[in-house]
């Protein structure tokens, strides 16, 4: 007979995996957030911008932004008590917009990433997610030189509700980012009233 576990050695509680999605307006920093906290080598679909979007693609404000992502970007990253969570970024230009469905299949809750230099490029992903009823966050990528701004004129701005949480990030920081889905998972299990549930059994 196969003997079970030692005597004193507490089982391990089986991962919880939990999906995210990172949305935004193009060249908002979604790319780099996920390769900032990924644990695993991220996966990319990266492709040159060409002289084909010219007319197409509004990349005023980011004109240094060479590259754009054409179906998603994925990572992965384990948090505390055993959960993981599995990133996945949208792409941001509107001609991509008919994969968004397919990547917030199943999702917990989103991350809209803003930038206040393109502040309007975060309604279409706003409105998605509003139309859904998936509940996000936003977090307002810091990019030197951006005008700052106070998270109330954001919240207005945006014409978010009161239980939308807005908070400032920087998308190369992993403790700015771990905070962010910190901040998105306790929002999402609130908003779904998961919160109870998901409370450890007494031994």
């Amino acid at each position: 007979m196969v003997s079970g576990p030692s005597r004193g050695v507490r089982a391990r509680r089986l991962p919880t995996a939990v999906k995210i999605v990172i949305a935004g307006g193009f060249g908002v920093g979604k790319t780099t957030m996920v390769g900032t906290v990924s644990e695993t080598q991220p996966l990319r679909t990266e492709e040159l911008l060409t002289d084909q979007g010219v007319g197409v693609d509004d990349i005023s404000g980011v004109e240094r932004k060479d590259t754009t992502t054409v179906a998603m970007d994925f990572g992965r990253i384990t948090m505390r008590n055993g959960y993981v969570l599995y990133l996945f970024g949208t792409p941001g230009q509107e001609r991509f917009w008919f994969m968004w469905d397919e990547v917030s299949l199943g999702a917990l809750g989103a991350v809209v990433l803003a930038d206040t230099r393109r502040l309007s490029d975060c309604f279409p992903s706003v409105d998605y997610f509003e139309r859904r009823g998936t509940p996000f966050i936003v977090a307002v990528n810091c990019f030197e030189g951006a005008k700052q701004y106070d998270l109330g004129e954001i919240q207005m701005a945006l014409n978010l509700g009161p239980k939308v949480p807005v908070m400032l990030c920087d998308a190369r920081s992993l403790e700015s980012c771990k905070e962010v889905l910190i901040d998105l998972v306790l929002h999402a299990m609130k908003y779904r009233g998961l919160a109870e549930k998901a409370e450890p059994q007494n031994a």
